[in-house]
């Protein structure tokens, strides 16, 4: 059990709460810390899902003996680096800057392993990749875009790109499904950030009754198009194709866990003989946003641990490296 991974989740909410039943049927990885804005849970032996669950809608820092009060829970995670070795960062980015400062307080604060994200939007994704000379020598391996889109579905899109001498377009359209925005707070908020006559520092500012209102007028549906996401930059770094050519929008029910639509990564592109053709990768409608998101987050946290075992420090994206399934 010596080389069990430790790992910490940065933020409580349905992400954070699902990774923690995730990383309960892994045998390489533990969950051994969790924070929210009210504080902090820590235990070395492991949390459990069940823990962790119990406090939702609260803080973590109600926990029954590992769980404390705090008002920088971060800086409290930073004092216990030598416990840990990855961390997955779960919090709400509104605004864009808020997790890449996270990020940076983590390496000024001495921690020296594997971070991953599931940013989406693509300033974010920028601000994420401006922090790599900080990253790398302060001996961190983070990947970032990790999640499904940008994540799984931006992968297989760099992989669908092989076929062709010339990528033409990529087009993902996404279907999520969720029971009840409450499930999903942050995330429902970053989507409704995308629509006409909102932004992301209008969004900060709604409060959830303002949300619900909201989500009301809409009878609980969200549709997104031509959406700031950062697939676009991460296939424009990789050199496959220009960020005008990525095209990535979807819908989004609040109030039915069953997906609105299928979830597809279109590529189209010219081959060498001249033939223009489109490949299409489909997601199982059966698997949820949370299965699509923290299976591919981990999948990137066990190819980073790989790298930085080698010595391979700073930051790199989804299509930067292909995930290694952790047992």
């Amino acid at each position: 059990m010596a080389d069990v991974k430790r790992i910490a989740v940065l933020g409580a909410g349905g992400l954070g709460r699902n990774m923690a039943r995730l990383l309960e049927q892994k045998k390489e990885m533990r969950l051994v810390a969790v924070c929210d804005k009210g504080g902090y849970a820590f235990d070395p032996t492991g949390i459990s899902s069940a823990q962790v669950e119990a406090a939702a809608g609260t803080t973590v820092a109600n926990i029954p003996c590992i769980g404390k009060t705090s008002s920088d829970s971060i800086a409290d995670l930073v004092a216990l680096r030598s416990e840990i070795d990855g961390v997955f960062l779960a919090l709400p980015n509104l605004p864009n800057e808020f997790l890449p400062s996270v990020v940076e307080k983590l390496a000024r604060g001495g921690f020296q392993g594997v971070m991953v994200d599931a940013l989406k939007r693509t300033r974010a994704v920028e601000m994420m990749v401006g922090l790599n000379d900080l990253l790398a020598a302060s001996r961190i391996t983070c990947i970032t875009g990790a999640g499904a889109t940008p994540g799984l579905l931006t992968a297989a899109a760099a992989l669908a790109a092989q076929s062709f001498v010339e990528v033409e377009s990529v087009e993902i359209y996404f279907g999520v499904g969720i029971a009840n925005w409450d499930a999903y707070r942050a995330t429902v908020r970053e989507d409704i950030a995308h629509l006409d006559g909102f932004s992301v520092e209008k969004v900060a500012a709604m409060s959830d009754a303002e949300i619900e209102q909201e989500l009301e007028k809409r009878n609980g549906v969200l549709e997104l198009v031509n959406m700031e996401h950062a697939d676009d930059v991460i296939l424009e770094m990789a050199g496959i194709v220009s960020r005008d050519k990525v095209k990535v929008g979807g819908v989004v029910d609040t109030r039915n866990p069953r997906k609105p639509v299928s979830t597809t990564m279109k590529l189209t592109g010219v081959t060498f003989e001249g033939k223009r053709s489109t490949h299409v990768f489909t997601l199982g409608d059966e698997t949820s946003m949370a299965a699509n998101v923290n299976g591919t987050a981990l999948g990137y946290m066990n190819a980073g641990f790989w790298y930085h075992a080698r010595g391979l420090y700073g930051v790199f994206t989804c299509a930067d490296l292909m995930p290694k399934w952790p047992h």
